[in-house]
């Protein structure tokens, strides 16, 4: 987080579901030291929600049908999707918009 604040301006929106690590006396010390992060937390079970289930399915597909023989493989098998969406906004975008939160 404090990387991703010194790399943007102005506000900076995060929005996250409510799991333990999000809650913990760490995070809640940092959120007390800047202004700048605007929090939106997700319902307590709601995956619709969450863009990032949407990235985690496209990984799942670009990997479907492969069995990985150790984790070296698998992690040669995922890189080449995950530069495509790092590289790739309407990818990323597709994957933000395709949940059911109301984006602009």
């Amino acid at each position: 987080m404090r990387l991703l604040l010194k790399r943007l301006d102005g506000p900076v929106f995060i929005v996250w579901d409510n799991i333990n690590q999000h809650r913990s006396v760490l995070v809640k010390d940092f959120l007390r030291t800047t202004s700048r992060l605007r929090l939106h937390r997700f319902p307590g079970y709601a995956p619709e929600l969450n863009p990032d289930e949407f990235v985690w399915a496209y990984l799942k597909r670009a990997i479907s049908n492969t069995v990985p023989m150790d984790l070296p493989h698998l992690k040669r098998l995922i890189h080449p999707p995950l530069q495509r969406l790092r590289q790739n906004q309407r990818l990323l975008w597709a994957c933000v918009k395709a949940s059911d939160l109301p984006w602009p």
